[in-house]
């Protein structure tokens, strides 16, 4: 038998042997796997194109009467935290852990310039030369991201966010100089240290000129640089000792992680303290 036969009776053999499987077992067509939805933005804040991806709960349906609240995920490209954070909200949906919510990932450009403030630290802009956009991205959720979510989706007013390293700073930020724009902050591995720890230094002041806050406030991180750990200390021990304002703060470090390992973990707690149910007397 020539090569060229053996190709072809090859080559049929395996045509046939698929055919089979596939008539065997009821395989048909292949199609994509859906996670959720992508909305895209032109950002007038930003002057850009931005992107959205959005995790919609089991039985949502857009004419219902039900409403969900929302949990936003900085660093939230597909490729980044949206996926797996979407993993553990599902996952707690499914045995009545936490409310069912939409769960909204805000894709990257360019984070060191979106989740830092504008640093005086010269070394800061050596490392970071793009740095410095953080107003114009708290803009950009307060006047696009949460109008759009919020006027085509079926939210409860109950808003969440979640950040980790640079993207804890801006969380952090924001609790600070826009704190009614979330409820609940889940705050991992801040980088508090950002321009020589100024927002950390400065947060009696953000507070003083917020009264009254009603927060839930959780901070995490693994075993990291000791600045980390004393910039987190800070950031709690201003929060649990701050006048005139109600937060509820969590404080949990997971030793056995580390920046790059931390953060499922810690929001997997933090949903679980969160939306812990009050035992009753």
């Amino acid at each position: 038998m020539t090569i060229y036969f053996k190709f072809l009776f090859s080559a049929f053999f395996i045509f046939t042997s698929q055919l089979s499987y596939s008539q065997n077992t009821g395989i048909t067509e292949k199609q994509p796997f859906k996670l959720g939805v992508i909305e895209t933005i032109e950002s007038t804040a930003l002057s850009e194109t931005r992107i959205l991806n959005i995790y919609l709960p089991d039985g949502y349906i857009q004419d219902g009467y039900q409403a969900y609240p929302v949990v936003y995920v900085l660093d939230g490209s597909a490729n980044e935290d949206f996926v797996h954070i979407v993993g553990l909200v599902q996952f707690m949906n499914m045995y009545d852990l936490m409310p069912k919510s939409i769960v909204v990932g805000i894709a990257n450009v360019d984070r060191y310039r979106d989740f830092t403030h504008v640093s005086t630290d010269s070394l800061d802009l050596i490392d970071l030369p793009t740095s410095g956009g953080s107003e114009k991205f708290i803009r950009f959720l307060e006047t696009e991201v949460q109008p759009l979510i919020n006027n085509n989706y079926l939210t409860d007013g109950h808003q969440t966010i979640i950040g980790q390293s640079l993207g804890g700073l801006l969380a952090s930020e924001i609790l600070f100089k826009k704190p009614a724009l979330f409820d609940d902050y889940i705050i991992v591995s801040p980088s508090l240290w950002w321009d020589q720890q100024s927002m950390i230094n400065d947060v009696e002041t953000y507070l003083q000129a917020n009264p009254g806050l009603k927060k839930k406030v959780f901070v995490s991180l693994g075993t990291e640089h000791p600045v980390m750990h004393q910039v987190a200390d800070k950031l709690v021990a201003a929060l649990r000792e701050a006048k005139n304002q109600e937060f509820t703060v969590f404080y949990e470090t997971f030793p056995e992680e580390n920046h790059a390992t931390i953060l499922h973990r810690a929001v997997y707690r933090a949903f679980e303290l969160l939306n812990e149910k009050p035992t009753e007397d």
